[in-house]
C-alpha cells in the first residue's frame, strides 16, 4: 500500500492522504438522535464522536455508530489524552484510541491543547498550559508520538481560557503555529473558544484571528456559551456547549470562512441537549454560510484581516 510521509516522519496510510469529511456542517452524535438522523431527509455533512465513548469492545454505542458510519462520514474527537500533561501520553489510552480510529476510519481525528492528568489523578476538565519553550517541546513530542502511533495526522484544537500564565513567553496563536510547523499536525479552530477567551481576557477576537495560522485549519467548531460575571463585575463567559451559537460567534465564523474558504464545521452541543431538529437548524445555518462563501472567499489567503 502506498505510504506518504508527514513533517513528523509519520508514514500515513494512503486512504487518509485526502480529507474524507466534506466541507459542510456536521454535528456531534448523540445516542438519542441516531434514529432521527438516519430517517431525516436532510443529510448532514458528517457526525463527530468523542473517542472515549467508544473505547469499549461492543454494545449499543458501537451498534449505533456502525449504523451511522454506513451512511455518513465521521470525525473522531478526543477529550482525555492530556496532550499538554507533564507525565507523557498514557500508552493504554493511545492504544484504545487507535482501535477506535482503525475500526471506524474517520476522515478527521482531533484532540485538545490542554492537560487533564497529574501523577495518577485524572481531572474531568481541559486545563490550560503555559505558552513557553518547555511546554512547546513537550506538546510537540506528544503529538509526534500520537501521530506515529495512529499512522496519520491529527488536528489540534485551540482552548477556551479564563486566565493567562504570567510566565508565558509566546502568544497562543504563535504557540499553536509553532506546534503545527514542527509536527505537521493540522488545526481545529474553535471560534467559540476564541470569543470566550478574548472576552474573558479582554482582547479582540479579530486580533487573535489575524495572528492564527488559518492556512493550517482543517476543521472548525462552533458552540454556545453561558454568560456570567467575575468578582469585579466584568463579563465572564463559560464554554458551556448548552445552547445555540451566539450571533457574535456566527459573525466571526462568516468572516473566517470568507477569508479561508469552506472547511468541515461542527456544531457542538453537549449539555442540555435539544431535540434533533434544533441541532439540524444550527447545522443548516452553517451550511448556508459555507455555500454562500464557497465562490467568494479570498483565494490565496487564509489570514483574517483585523476588523
Amino acid at each position: 500500500m502506498t505510504q506518504v510521509a508527514s513533517k513528523a516522519n509519520v508514514n500515513v496510510d494512503a486512504r487518509f492522504a485526502q480529507q474524507t469529511v466534506p466541507a459542510r456542517a456536521g454535528a456531534g452524535l448523540k445516542a438519542n438522535h441516531v434514529d432521527a438522523i438516519l430517517a431525516d431527509d436532510y443529510r448532514i455533512g458528517f457526525l463527530e464522536v468523542h473517542a472515549e465513548n467508544y473505547m469499549g469492545h461492543g454494545g449499543a454505542p458501537h451498534r449505533a455508530l456502525e449504523a451511522v458510519r454506513e451512511n455518513f462520514p465521521i470525525s473522531v474527537h478526543g477529550v482525555g489524552l492530556s496532550i499538554g500533561g507533564e507525565n507523557g501520553l498514557n500508552p493504554d489510552h493511545v492504544a484504545r484510541l487507535k482501535k477506535v480510529v482503525d475500526r471506524y476510519e474517520p476522515g478527521l481525528v482531533s484532540e485538545h491543547l490542554a492537560w487533564s492528568t497529574h501523577d495518577n489523578s485524572y481531572y474531568n476538565d481541559l486545563l490550560p498550559v503555559p505558552y513557553d519553550k518547555r511546554t512547546l517541546n513537550r506538546v510537540c513530542d506528544h503529538i509526534d508520538q500520537l501521530q506515529n502511533a495512529l499512522q496519520r495526522k491529527i488536528l489540534l484544537e485551540n482552548p477556551s481560557t479564563y486566565v493567562a500564565f504570567e510566565h508565558s513567553t509566546m502568544s497562543e496563536a504563535d504557540f499553536i503555529a509553532d506546534i503545527a510547523n514542527r509536527t505537521g499536525c493540522g488545526l481545529l479552530l474553535d471560534i467559540n473558544n476564541v470569543f470566550v477567551s478574548a472576552t474573558n481576557q479582554k482582547y479582540r477576537p479579530m486580533t487573535y484571528l489575524s495572528e492564527f495560522p488559518l492556512e493550517k485549519v482543517e476543521e472548525i467548531h462552533l458552540a454556545g456559551h453561558a454568560t456570567d460575571t467575575d468578582d469585579e463585575g466584568d463579563p465572564l463567559l463559560i464554554d458551556a456547549h448548552d445552547r445555540p451559537v451566539d450571533d457574535k460567534v456566527w459573525r466571526l465564523y462568516d468572516i473566517v470562512i470568507g477569508q479561508m474558504g469552506p472547511v468541515p464545521t461542527l456544531i457542538e452541543w453537549d449539555n442540555d441537549i435539544p431535540e434533533w431538529p434544533i441541532l439540524r437548524e444550527e447545522a443548516k445555518r452553517a451550511d448556508a454560510i459555507l455555500e454562500r462563501r464557497a465562490s467568494s472567499y479570498m483565494l490565496g489567503s487564509r489570514h483574517a484581516a483585523v476588523g
